[in-house]
């Protein structure tokens, strides 16, 4: 009778960590979903500020068709992507097409004096802050639910129902080289 009240009882533990686990996989899989959707929400804003630069733009630089060019296909690229990882790749272009666009407004006193852009290029800058921060809220949440299904307990249960997700990594290694700085 005691051997089958302690199994009962272990069994019941057993279920409970089971039950516990399983849901705090679930859950970090859901704050990944949530992280990567707060992502995706600047991402189209950044969009929808990309058009009114670019016409504003257009109205002093008119021959840099090229740059403009550029922006708007790699815009439409991000508009397209339709997985994370492509939707990453994607923004990561058009992040450095909206640099070039920007190294491009330099060279126009009279644009960078224009309020509107002005206000544009502040609100572009605000956007790419958030999209920057929300990439690392995403990479934090990716890693703790990485941890969760690939350390133990949680493997166990996460098996093969619960793969690995991919965070953002660098795509353009320039970037990890120092700036040259010359007076």
């Amino acid at each position: 009778m005691t051997f089958a009240i302690a199994l009962v009882v272990l069994v019941v533990i057993l279920v409970i960590a089971y039950v516990s686990i399983y849901n705090g996989i679930v859950t970090k899989g859901n704050r990944c979903d949530n992280a990567w959707e707060t992502i995706d929400a600047q991402l189209q804003r950044r969009n929808d500020l990309i058009p009114n630069l670019v016409s504003t733009v257009k109205g002093y630089a008119a021959h840099e068709s090229e740059t403009l060019q550029a922006v708007t296909e790699a815009r439409a690229a991000v508009a397209g992507a339709s997985t994370p990882e492509a939707k990453m790749e994607a923004s990561n272009q058009l992040s450095g097409a909206l640099s070039r666009l920007l190294v491009v407004a330099e060279s126009y006193p009279d644009l960078k004096a224009n309020a509107n852009f002005q206000q544009l290029q502040t609100d572009l800058t605000d956007t790419e802050n958030k999209i920057s921060y929300a990439r690392m809220s995403y990479n934090d949440c990716v890693l703790e639910y990485n941890n969760a299904v690939t350390t133990f307990p949680g493997n166990i249960v996460a098996g093969s129902r619960f793969p690995k997700r991919q965070g953002f990594k660098v795509t353009d290694e320039t970037v990890r080289e120092a700036p040259k700085v010359e007076f």
